[in-house]
């Protein structure tokens, strides 16, 4: 009996569990997006955490707190844009100059943001700026400077980039 605890035991302590990020974008003109990632904990040892390490994905976008479009990796259609840089030392997505790379984040968006699909929601982090693709057509007014950070966080977010606190 003492053998097969100290079994079921080991084998247990030896099964990782994902570990969740949360994180929120504040873009011009009122728009946010809030998402959330579950990453296996084997790749936060990594310099760097691609969409190849990642277990979940999903995003969902807002204008002036009201949803406009959702995405994730799951429901992903073949072909479409998916790419991730997260540097987990620092806790943050990378930009296009620190992966060398023209686009760093691309989910459900390309490097013009215009092929989401319609319906379609997606994000791209390029060269030129953060931004929606909404319905297959580029939301030039959300955008942002790409050297821009958002908020990552081990705990949940709102659409308004608030980080929920636990209450008892």
């Amino acid at each position: 009996m003492m053998k097969r605890l100290a079994a079921a035991l080991a084998v247990l302590g030896t099964q990782a569990h994902a570990v969740d990020f949360y994180f929120c974008w504040e873009g011009d003109n009122g728009y946010t997006m809030t998402g959330q990632m579950s990453v296996d904990p084997a790749a936060l040892s990594q310099p760097l955490v691609t969409e190849t390490d990642v277990t979940a994905f999903r995003i969902a976008g807002y204008r002036d707190g009201m949803l406009i479009g959702k995405w994730d990796m799951q429901t992903r259609a073949e072909g479409s844009p998916w790419l991730m840089f997260f540097d987990p030392a620092r806790g943050a997505f990378l930009t296009p100059g620190e992966v060398g790379l023209g686009v760093s984040q691309a989910w459900n968006a390309g490097g013009n943001a215009d092929d989401c699909g319609n319906p379609g929601f997606g994000f791209n982090l390029g060269n030129y700026a953060q931004d929606f693709c909404l319905n297959g057509v580029w939301i030039e007014e959300s955008g942002m400077p790409p050297e821009t950070p958002f908020l990552v966080s081990p705990t949940p977010v709102s659409p308004i980039c608030e980080i929920y606190v636990p209450t008892s």
